[in-house]
């Protein structure tokens, strides 16, 4: 049986991306390899079934401001974080990173990213433009490899180079069918794949950083929510159905970040890059078939050139992992 308690229990100090524990901090090792495999393949299920879902929560937010959204998710999220640290006893990564000034400005750097790719998805998702949050997530690794050949003079494959050209292609036509760049699709792959280089490169685990960086952003985010309390704007606080969504934007996001670390834990990375394209595959599905957004043929044949792309990619990074020759 899959209880949240246990989940809790195996949850991973490393980050999304792979970075050891902070020094000093136990990490625990699982027991029982076979069930702990199979409870990563349904956390990971869950976690980017959740993640491909959110819009259909987000949409419930409409009428509140963005920013003050993304102001409520951050407080929300660090109130969530901080209470799953207290019962896991926990406290100790968050204080050894805030001791190292490096550690610091980094996660101010990925605070900043991740705020900014919050508040472009709700914004997407309250103005109708959910089939742009697909595309841009599904870019969204081909878009992490460019930035390791640039940042890192990581070189690429030849399917890796094939695919990055089909996906520039696909961007191409979807420009041409929106009549404008998607700039929706490049910022929400451009934020989130920056984020990803910059967490890559702190040595603090994922739950642990979301505490920081909620930590970081929560002057702002007070300040903003006090200036939308006291100011001309609708007090959104006064519909007990708007606060409770509000509320539980925390939860929403620190509940799949909580899962998708257990996942990361217990099967390999080839594993989780199976699961990885579920949550814009799902999202594409809500944006036309509840929203009921306009998949026009230009469009299409772009989320068509972007399969393409990923399938290529796919299989290099697949064929990559095989056995090299004598």
């Amino acid at each position: 049986k899959f209880e949240f308690a246990t989940l809790l229990k195996g949850l991973p100090m490393t980050s999304i991306e792979g970075a050891p524990a902070a020094k000093g901090v136990r990490s625990p090792r699982p027991t029982g390899p076979d069930d702990n495999v199979r409870l990563g393949v349904f956390a990971a299920l869950a976690t980017y079934t959740i993640w491909g879902v959110l819009p259909l929560f987000f949409k419930l937010l409409e009428h509140v401001n963005p920013v003050g959204v993304v102001a409520n998710r951050i407080l929300c999220s660090l109130f969530f974080v901080m209470a799953i640290r207290y019962l896991r006893h926990q406290f100790g990564e968050v204080r050894v990173a805030l001791k190292d000034r490096r550690t610091v400005l980094l996660m101010c750097v990925s605070a900043v990213l991740i705020a900014a790719n919050w508040l472009i998805f709700v914004w997407a998702v309250g103005n109708n433009h959910v089939l742009e949050v697909s595309f841009g997530y599904f870019i969204n690794p081909l878009v992490s490899v460019a930035i390791g050949m640039v940042l890192l003079s990581e070189k690429l494959s030849r399917t890796q180079a094939l695919a990055i050209a089909i996906a520039v292609v696909a961007i191409a036509i979807q420009a041409v069918g929106l009549g404008s760049v998607p700039w929706v699709s490049l910022a929400l792959a451009l934020t989130f794949a920056f984020y990803g280089y910059v967490r890559k490169t702190v040595d603090v685990g994922s739950a642990a950083g979301l505490a920081i960086e909620t930590l970081v952003l929560i002057p702002i985010s007070a300040a903003y929510i006090l200036y939308l309390l006291t100011g001309p704007a609708p007090d959104f606080y006064a519909d007990p159905t708007t606060t409770l969504f509000l509320v539980m934007t925390g939860p929403m996001t620190a509940v799949p970040l909580v899962m998708f670390a257990f996942a990361a834990r217990q099967l390999r990375l080839s594993t989780i890059g199976m699961f990885q394209y579920i949550a814009p595959s799902l999202q594409f599905a809500v944006a036309v078939f509840v929203f009921g957004e306009d998949l026009s043929p230009a469009r299409l044949a772009s989320f068509a050139l972007i399969w393409v792309s990923l399938a290529v990619f796919s299989y290099g990074s697949w064929r990559g992992r095989g056995p090299k020759p004598a």
